[in-house]
């Protein structure tokens, strides 16, 4: 059997006898890329090493995400065993394009995802699924222009699973009935926001397509009539019914059955239906685990009995819901194992009903508190002392917990993975107690005017594993904070590994120091340091050339910010999509030399005083991948009707905003 795989790479390459690895089999290769697929970089280094390994590569890949249709033509010729392709980059396919992909992977195309393309018609899909066979998962999802004649070419599509159709909004019952014909082996089916769908559509559906599993009927015009049909779907796992507010207590009382597989209910923004509608659409039920009731009626003690009847019941979704005292008691009493709690923005929550919850429910793991305004110490001495396992902790704006409060999760809540304090009274105790959370990977302190460099430097010290910070208008934080959570994270002292996302935003200590410091997270993705005045092109270089991961950059009124900036960026951040220069000191030469990254999609350009309209518009030119851009009005008049169509055409958006200029940083610090 080894003989069997000692199949020599000689047979991929002519010039192979002088190349050191054709001792390695293809299958040992082709190991070695699968751990490289997560890193683009290594990937493409790799396939850089000789003609065998590219010839290698181009056969392994089966994931593909072009940056651009205009490059497809190459991809195509390149990679000709994908399976899965991405087109969320490029915002212009059209028929032609869909025709090249369909004849060049009819035999290996699984899934395909175009849910930010546009100008194809029921043409080009009619093309793809009659083609594609083995298609399984299509994403059509913002297609606003595709009518149903595009419903009926997807319905060629037999072997169809997953089907995102989200914000189709010319989509109809016709159209859906076409789909439900021809789609029997759906499991899947999104028609969230599918405004001209209504009951007829839906019940098509559940009576052609029986396999149905996970179904998003969110906003569509629907009544209880197609949900007699709905709920005898004997494989149905996931029904949401976000604001369908045709469905109420009156319709759903006449339903004769519940659905028996339903794991998964969302009833968001469902404010005519109560406890008699929930009780009536459930009745039955034994396998529900997850219910999501937020911003609908009130948590009264007769709809929290209703959750009783749940005994698999893991996740209850409260939010903005007005929770009553009868009610939370009820929830208490609950013997499900309740896992996750969100009552974010509830109004009635108070240290005694959230107290008894938490005493009643010690297998917590996940509780949103947050803008929960009347909660005090004692919440949190009852939520710690109760729910030691917690993982996740969000209490945004809680304005009457002490300091001393947030002492107490530390020390009792070690395997905290999630703190939410943002707009809080936590001081640099209670980040030196925090510290204690090892596997601590998302800290959102934005608005805690009272931590300072301390505290976070203990954060940096102990928190390896932070992925996710939040220090937005922290303003007592400077340079040496920030650079113990560069410096002092990682374990070797080679800069912080894990971190992803960082919000040092309006912050007039922070200067190119921090930048410095930050440049060593070289996993950085996500960097925001809008109104940060004392930053220069100098820290933005060091962050250009040691973060080359960075996906998104905010440097609004980063008045010191250069062309001397913008030119690192165009030479090392080859990944960045989304950048706000608004207020720099940008001028053509720079943003000129930005369109020279081919990932770049979005945009923010107000109040650059160097930027003219010659400049504006070669930019815009030279960046083939712009999906949005926002501009300052006064320009709109000043560039080439011509200009704005071929860009348009091309499948970007204008913004335009008539925003007047703001001078300083530090008024709108005051604001």
């Amino acid at each position: 059997m080894i003989s069997c795989n000692k199949k020599k790479m000689q047979a991929f390459s002519a010039d192979s006898s002088s190349n050191p690895f054709d001792n390695l089999t293809e299958e040992i290769v082709w190991k070695i890329l699968d751990l490289l697929d997560d890193d683009p970089s290594a990937t493409k280094s790799f396939s850089l090493t000789c003609k065998t390994f590219y010839f290698i590569e181009s056969r392994h890949r089966k994931t593909l995400k072009p940056l651009r249709t205009e490059l497809l033509p190459r991809t195509l010729r390149r990679y000709p065993f994908v399976s899965h392709l991405d087109l969320s980059f490029c915002p212009r396919v059209d028929d032609n394009s869909l025709n090249l992909i369909s004849s060049t992977w009819k035999a290996t195309l699984l899934s395909i995802n175009l849910s930010r393309s546009r100008f194809f018609t029921n043409v080009g899909l009619s093309c793809l699924f009659v083609n594609c066979t083995g298609l399984v998962e299509v994403d059509l999802s913002n297609g606003t222009e595709l009518t149903d004649l595009a419903a009926s070419a997807i319905a060629e599509a037999k072997n169809l699973e997953r089907l995102r159709l989200a914000r189709c909004k010319l989509i109809t019952d016709m159209g859906i009935g076409c789909i439900a014909v021809g789609c029997r082996k759906l499991r899947l089916l999104c028609l969230k926001w599918c405004l001209r769908v209504g009951d007829l559509g839906v019940e098509l559906i559940a009576l052609k397509c029986k396999q149905i599993r996970s179904l998003d009927l969110s906003y569509l015009p629907i009544t209880e009539k197609c949900l007699k049909s709905v709920l005898q779907l004997q494989h149905l796992e996931d029904l949401v019914l976000e604001g369908c507010h045709g469905i109420d207590d009156a319709g759903l009382s006449t339903l004769e059955q519940s659905c028996k597989s339903l794991k998964m209910l969302n009833l968001s923004n469902c404010q005519n239906v109560t406890h008699t509608g929930l009780s009536s659409l459930t009745n039955g039920n034994e396998q529900l685990q997850k219910i999501i009731l937020a911003y609908g009626s009130a948590v009264t003690y007769d709809l929290a009995k209703c959750l009783h009847t749940f005994s698999k019941l893991q996740s209850i979704k409260l939010d903005g819901c007005m929770v009553t005292w009868s009610g939370i008691k009820a929830m208490a009493s609950m013997h499900a194992s309740v896992k996750e709690l969100s009552l974010s923005k509830c109004l009635g929550v108070t240290d005694e009903g959230l107290s008894l919850l938490v005493q009643s429910h010690k297998e917590l793991k996940k509780l949103d508190i947050t803008c929960c305004r009347k909660i005090t110490y004692t919440s949190i001495d009852s939520i710690t002392s109760s729910c030691t396992f917690l993982t996740s902790l969000r209490m945004e704006s809680c304005s009457l917990v002490p300091k001393e409060a947030f002492i107490l999760i530390g020390a009792h809540c070690m395997h905290l993975e999630e703190l939410d304090a943002t707009d809080n009274e936590i001081d640099d105790e209670g980040l030196k107690s925090i510290s204690r959370c090892l596997k601590l990977s998302i800290l959102k302190l934005g608005i805690c005017t009272n931590i300072s460099d301390e505290g976070l430097a203990k954060i940096g010290s102990c928190c390896s594993m932070l992925k996710e910070l939040d220090l937005y208008r922290c303003t007592a934080i400077s340079d040496a904070g920030i650079a113990a959570i560069g410096d002092g994270c990682p374990a070797l002292g080679d800069g912080c590994p894990a971190l992803e996302m960082i919000n040092i935003a309006y912050n007039d200590k922070i200067t190119d120091n921090s930048l410095i410091s930050l440049s060593k997270c070289s996993m950085l993705k996500a960097l925001e340091i809008r109104g940060c005045p004392s930053v220069s092109s100098i820290g933005l270089s060091a962050i250009a050339v040691g973060c080359k991961q960075l996906t998104v950059l905010d440097i609004k009124k980063c008045f010191n910010i250069t062309d001397n900036g913008m030119l690192p960026l165009a030479q090392f951040s080859q990944n960045l999509k989304q950048i706000n220069l608004s207020y720099c000191s940008v001028t053509d030469v720079g943003l000129v030399a930005l369109a020279s990254i081919n990932r770049l999609q979005n945009m923010t350009i107000l109040h650059l005083a160097g930027l003219t309209p010659n400049g504006l518009a070669a930019a815009l030119l030279a960046c083939r991948g712009l999906t949005k851009v926002k501009l300052h009005a006064s320009f709109r008049p000043l560039l080439p009707r011509s200009i704005l169509g071929y860009m348009e055409a091309h499948g970007c958006v204008f913004h335009w905003r008539d925003k007047a200029f703001q001078v300083s940083v530090s008024s709108h610090l005051k604001q």
